[in-house]
């Protein structure tokens, strides 16, 4: 939905590896962002990261949707992919906890992904003659 007398927005001409490379791009960034909060509680200059993360990773996100990747699919992978990665990569360098009921929820966040990307393209029918 636009506001009156807005333009609409520029489509972005990719290819689909450009697509998902920015979509990549997106959640590198989001998560830099995520794992830098966690740095800024001992060390205020790491703000300066977390605004760029996040600012960065929303423009890219936007790009990807310009780009046409439906936004339940480019959000959803977008989320799970970050989630997941920050949990890995904190448990790694914050030594934060990592217990088998994290990893589950993680491969259920993957698994609700899968299931919004295949309903995303409904298998095309046959006309019944």
């Amino acid at each position: 939905m636009r506001c009156p007398g807005s333009r609409p927005p520029a489509t972005v001409y990719v290819d689909g590896v450009q697509k998902w490379g920015l979509l990549t791009a997106a959640i590198l960034s989001e998560v830099a962002a995520t794992l830098s909060l966690r740095a800024a509680q001992d060390d205020g200059a790491w703000l300066v990261l977390v605004v760029a993360g996040y600012l960065g990773s929303f423009v890219l996100l936007t790009l990807v949707l310009r780009a046409g990747v439906p936004v339940g699919v480019a959000y959803g992978i977008w989320g799970a992919v970050g989630t997941a990665s920050t949990a890995v990569l904190a448990a790694l360098i914050f030594r934060d906890p990592f217990t088998w009921q994290i990893a589950a929820g993680i491969g259920l966040i993957i698994v609700g992904v899968l299931f919004v990307e295949f309903g995303s393209h409904p298998a095309e029918r046959e006309p019944a003659p």
